[in-house]
């Protein structure tokens, strides 16, 4: 039997304090890309009881990508949002939940992403540039978490957070590439998505009155 809305409240008002949980419930987040990086921060926000998710993702759910992204066998050739909303409310009913199975562009960026805190899980080096440029230079009032090297394995403490400049954090140890390493593996890439995923929280929670590097 699943739990009541406010019996699931309450069970995070009794982990996180009602004060700080409040401020989780308040908060929208943009989550732009659903692989490696994008489904295990949308888990662990949703895991805090973070109030709005908004997934996005062009992509579809591949074997492939079962080494190190949050989906099951069943969700095969589904669109990545609509698999990872499911595989959310099986823990999270009520979240409130917005899904785009859509390409960003320059174009559509500022329809589509009204939420304060936007994340940036992108795979491809291209659609990083053009999200963080764009958002940087015309959407000045949002926060962006990014992400930049995570591949192979070991080394764990390479990954770290760093303030590039006001409202931009990356997350990553910067250097390691796919194509120079051993692929991408399921230990580092949520490494570097719980970093990402623990900035938001901070980020909500304290705003920029406690800002620091991890």
């Amino acid at each position: 039997m699943i739990p009541g809305k406010e019996e699931v409240r309450e069970a995070l008002e009794m982990r996180h304090g009602k004060e700080i949980q409040d401020k989780i419930s308040a908060a929208g987040v943009a989550i732009c890309g659903l692989g490696g990086l994008g489904s295990a921060i949308a888990i662990a926000l949703a895991r805090c009881g973070v109030g709005k998710l908004h997934l996005i993702d062009f992509d579809r759910v591949d074997l492939t990508n079962l080494n190190r992204q949050q989906y099951d066998y069943e969700f095969i050739g589904m669109p990545k949002p609509e698999a990872l909303e499911k595989e959310i409310r099986r823990f999270a009913p009520y979240m409130d939940i917005t899904t785009d199975f859509i390409k960003l562009n320059v174009d559509n960026i500022p329809e589509l992403l009204k939420e304060k805190y936007i994340c940036e899980a992108f795979d491809d080096a291209e659609q990083k540039a053009m999200l963080t440029n764009k958002v940087l230079s015309d959407m000045p009032d949002r926060y962006l978490v990014g992400a930049s090297g995570m591949a192979g394995y070991g080394e764990s403490n390479t990954i770290k957070t760093r303030k590039v400049m006001k409202n931009y954090y990356l997350c990553g140890d910067g250097v390691s590439d796919i194509n120079n390493t051993n692929g991408l593996m399921a230990p580092r890439v949520m490494i570097c998505a719980a970093h990402q995923a623990n900035k938001i929280l901070e980020l909500i929670i304290y705003g920029d009155s406690r800002i620091v590097e991890d």
